[in-house]
């Protein structure tokens, strides 16, 4: 029931998830972060079983930053998706298969903000914008319809607004909270004020016969 979500804008890659871990009709907890840092502006968002998405996450996490100890410098938006897709495409062909699905979004200087898709067979792309999950079924027509290349933060966030309230009015499954984040030159930032537009509006009240 994971819900992965990010858009390129001018000079940045705003991404979300939601944050509920759920295991068949149980809603294990409603505050997991489905989101690691990979560098200072590189993060990872991933949906599928936990323990996959801890392991495998912790996994590319540390050995991208071994790879910076060696080299002195951290890997781009660019290497860390192909070592990621490098990393899935071999656990397929072991005993130890990762059933993920990924976003990574990073900044680079030379390049500018990247978003990579990347999906539990190891297919890789880059995107304008890109979703995870079911509530990916519901989000793809409203980014088509909305997202323009070269938008500012406010209007990446107001396309991000009609995506998550399109999920909570139309998917049967509540997501009740988000994380977002984006990363631009100067690192990865926490947004907060996201969900202030996304509640869905009280029922009508039905009078009564």
């Amino acid at each position: 029931m994971d819900f992965l979500i990010g858009l390129v804008g001018k000079d940045f890659v705003l991404v979300a998830s939601d944050t509920a871990q759920i295991r068949s009709v149980v809603r294990m907890k409603s505050d997991l972060d489905k989101m690691i840092t990979l560098s200072d502006k590189n993060v990872l968002l991933l949906s599928g079983p936990v323990g996959d998405c801890n392991n495998f996450g912790d996994y590319v996490q540390k050995n991208l930053k071994l790879n910076a100890m060696r080299n002195g410098f951290a890997q781009s938006p660019h290497a860390s998706a192909n070592f990621v897709r490098k990393s899935l495409a071999e656990s397929l062909r072991s005993r130890e298969r990762y059933e993920v699905n990924l976003l990574l979004g990073g900044f680079d200087e030379h390049e500018g903000p990247k978003l990579y898709w990347i999906d539990h067979l190891a297919a890789l792309a880059e995107v304008p914008y890109a979703a995870h999950g079911y509530g990916s079924y519901f989000t793809f027509a409203t980014m088509d319809r909305h997202y323009r290349k070269g938008m500012t933060l406010d209007e990446a966030k107001d396309v991000l607004r009609k995506c998550i309230l399109e999920v909570r009015t139309r998917f049967i499954v509540n997501l009740p909270a988000f994380k977002v984040r984006y990363v631009d030159k100067d690192g990865v930032h926490e947004v907060l004020d996201i969900e202030d537009e996304t509640t869905m509006p009280a029922a009508a009240a039905v009078p009564a016969q």
